[in-house]
């Protein structure tokens, strides 16, 4: 059984600190467990209720409601809320949904929800929609370790795997106007970021130059002088200091006028990028959708 503090609960499931504590108190929804020195903390089943309350508020559900309904009570509503709700709360019931199965380790449930979204709006859209947000979402839950945890590779080696397949699916492609090589720096290591931007280049029919993770500088200009691309596309994830990310960026600046550098990562990476002339920060895929 994993723990969860009170702040877990809150980056998790949306819902502040302050009002979870009302809730126990005022409504009984969920009660927290203590330790032996009093500490309170809280279990996966409290942690799946309070993402299942949070896809219902956005429905339009009343907390006094829902406070009176037992956990079966509550699954029943959000298997129904998946057939009938609107797209953005249809999203974010997904998202939900994904992050319950990703606590638990439970392979199964998160295939069918992966499934479940794709079946609703298609590939492209649920990566846009529904698994980038997700992805983001617990991400940013556990923006304060320093590795990222076991859950989070096992989410995010799934959906990798997916991204893969729907890679490998797509058509040739057809438009010669742009073409983006894709590379991790040194000692980068998170690739989804960087496999969902091919998939979506390769799904607007763009041609791509995929070298993937942990791609020395110095390998890259034989590469680029090969392949000529117009964009270059990465990511800084892993933490450095800010000097040695604006070192690697000018380098990369400098060597490639030519190429209009992408990137992204972290939202500091905007000041560090500043004036550079040909540096475009990306906040999320929908930018680089924008780009094309």
């Amino acid at each position: 059984m994993n723990s969860y503090q009170i702040s877990d609960l809150e980056k998790l499931t949306g819902i502040k600190a302050h009002t979870i504590r009302i809730w126990e108190k005022r409504y009984k929804l969920i009660e927290p467990h203590r330790t032996s020195t009093n500490i309170r903390y809280y279990d996966d089943e409290q942690a799946r209720k309070l993402l299942n309350v949070s896809t219902l508020l956005a429905k339009g559900f009343k907390i006094s409601k829902l406070s009176e309904l037992n956990d079966k009570q509550i699954n029943a509503q959000i298997q129904s809320l998946q057939q009938h709700a609107p797209d953005d709360t249809l999203c974010l019931g997904f998202i939900n949904n994904l992050i319950a199965a990703m606590l638990v380790f439970d392979e199964a449930a998160f295939e069918k929800t992966f499934s479940a979204a794709v079946t609703r709006f298609g590939t492209y859209k649920a990566m846009l929609t529904v698994f980038y947000p997700f992805l983001h979402k617990t991400g940013l839950m556990w923006s304060t370790n320093d590795a990222i945890p076991v859950q989070e590779h096992f989410a995010s080696n799934i959906i990798r795997r997916k991204l893969i397949a729907s890679i490998d699916g797509l058509p040739a492609p057809h438009k010669k106007s742009k073409k983006f090589l894709l590379f991790l720096p040194s000692e980068e290591w998170h690739e989804t970021g960087l496999l969902l931007s091919d998939y979506i280049l390769k799904s607007n029919g763009y041609h791509t130059v995929y070298l993937g993770q942990n791609v020395p500088f110095q390998n890259l200009d034989e590469v680029i002088k090969s392949t000529k691309p117009t964009h270059l596309l990465t990511f800084f994830i892993s933490r450095r200091q800010p000097e040695i990310i604006k070192e690697h960026l000018s380098y990369l600046s400098k060597q490639n006028k030519s190429c209009t550098l992408l990137v992204s990562g972290s939202p500091s990476l905007v000041e560090i990028v500043g004036k550079m002339k040909n540096v475009v920060f990306l906040s999320s895929p929908s930018d680089l959708v924008k780009l094309l």
